[in-house]
């Protein structure tokens, strides 16, 4: 089992990073391949290494958290790693545990690859074994699915700063943002807006 990788970004795709660790390359698929594109030197990845009959295949995370997560969500009948990523990128492990203590269907759905029953089965399985994600905010009472926000808050002012450290122009990115932020839906968090200004980056 490889729990942890640390070494230096080599490439960097949509879906996946390649992490050169002492001159081996791992291909590691990750939620937001862009959030380690921040760091200068070299990143620490946390993984899951996953083994089926015809591929030996490594999920990366970048923190302790995300890790924990993925591994109870693929615990879900009818989660498979890639939905579980999927789901990852749809929302912070915050604002997906606080979705399944309150039971919120309507949040869960709009998760990609996520249907009503699927979602049911996720709270059914996953309420009473969701321990150490967000006990404070439970014991405050402050647990609450956050509103969504707009061009000028917080989550796509911290999207424009990782798109920028990728080496766009403001200009470009304020070009992006007309054309998504009409898109922008409940609960969308900063991997959610990187991924999609990217696309629409990439097409050009």
């Amino acid at each position: 089992m490889i729990d942890f990788l640390r070494g230096l970004m080599a490439h960097l795709e949509n879906e996946y990073i390649v992490l050169d660790v002492q001159g081996v390359g791992y291909r590691v698929f990750c939620p937001n391949p862009f959030v380690f594109a921040k760091t200068e030197g070299p990143v620490t990845v946390y993984t899951h290494h996953h083994v089926r009959e015809d591929a030996m295949l490594l999920f990366g995370f970048s923190t302790r958290e995300e890790q924990r997560l993925f591994r109870k969500l693929i615990d879900v009948s009818g989660i498979g790693p890639k939905v579980a990523l999927g789901i990852l990128a749809g929302g912070t492990p915050d604002q997906l545990v606080t979705a399944i203590y309150q039971e919120n269907i309507a949040f869960l759905t709009k998760m990609p690859g996520i249907g009503k029953k699927t979602a049911q089965r996720m709270v059914l399985d996953l309420k009473d074994k969701l321990d150490g994600f967000g006990t404070t905010s439970l014991a405050t009472g402050l647990f609450a699915v956050p509103e969504p926000q707009d061009g000028d808050g917080s989550a796509w002012s911290e999207a424009r700063e990782g798109l920028k450290a990728l080496g766009y122009t403001d200009a470009e990115l304020d070009r992006v943002w007309l054309k998504i932020k009409d898109d922008t839906a409940f609960g969308d968090s900063v991997d959610v807006l990187v991924k999609r200004a990217l696309k629409l980056l990439y097409a050009g």
